[in-house]
């Protein structure tokens, strides 16, 4: 009977460490401004670490904007999928934060939640500019248009520098610097740059959200050469950066004997 009730118990905690798992690259997007009209599409990548095959049964949108895709293969342990968030633009003018949930095969977590945030713009005819307007114009140049932070305690500030050139034969004057989820700071060393000069710009990030996030600094200038240049930004949201011990479990220290 003992050897019975000891299988039983052995054979429910595998079957309960048994599972699939998601690890998304990121499970929040922020498109920056998009201009309205055209769908804004982005793809969630994720991979199984789980021990089983991941089957996702469902994924539903907080509206009628948004539509989502997913894989509808079995992802094996190890392997990838995706599940794509597609944001209708056309007549929504203004910022906008949407969520799609994940309905798949974990008993221990049966959902998955993603969110994509952006503010739609009116478009903007484009202007035409000769050769020679575009010859003397400045060029804005980053040293890198992405970094991540790693994992960051929720409400913690970070704060990584950029490297800003002008590359370009006219002044570099940036005009203004832009994220939708207002957690972005931004400081430049020099408000002009002349052909060839470089600036430091140091940016602060206060992420928001849980897990992975996503949010892009748009930064707008005289450059006529190309669209406004972007930087994202990913982080990885915690409660806390302390390993839980002995000693701290509970939120007050373990006195050594008594």
């Amino acid at each position: 009977m003992k050897k019975l009730i000891l299988s039983t118990l052995v054979l429910g905690l595998a079957n309960l460490f048994a599972q699939p798992a998601f690890k998304f690259a990121s499970e929040s997007y922020d498109f920056g401004e998009v201009p309205e009209g055209p769908q804004a599409i982005y793809s969630f990548e994720f991979t199984n670490v789980g021990n089983e095959p991941l089957v996702i049964s469902h994924a539903q949108a907080s509206c009628g904007c948004t539509v989502p895709e997913w894989s509808k293969d079995t992802i094996k342990p190890g392997g990838k999928g995706f599940v794509k968030a597609i944001y209708n633009t056309a007549g929504r003018m203004g910022q906008f934060n949407k969520s799609i949930t994940i309905t798949y095969n974990n008993t221990a977590e049966p959902s998955k939640t993603l969110f994509i945030r952006g503010t739609v713009v009116k478009p903007e005819e484009k202007p035409v500019y000769t050769k020679e307007q575009l010859d003397a114009s400045p060029i804005l140049v980053l040293d890198k248009t992405a970094y991540s932070f790693g994992k960051v305690e929720r409400g913690q500030k970070v704060t990584q520098k950029f490297t800003v050139k002008n590359a370009g034969k006219g002044v570099l004057k940036i005009s203004e610097f832009n994220s939708v989820c207002n957690c972005i700071t931004s400081e430049l060393s020099k408000p002009e740059l002349k052909a060839g000069q470089s600036a430091t710009l140091k940016i602060t990030y206060n992420p928001t959200g849980s897990n992975d996030v996503t949010d892009v600094l748009t930064i707008k200038s005289n450059d006529i050469t190309k669209e406004p240049a972007k930087i994202t930004l990913k982080a990885v949201v915690v409660e806390t950066l302390n390993k839980k011990t002995i000693l701290n479990e509970g939120g007050s220290s373990v006195p050594f004997g008594k």
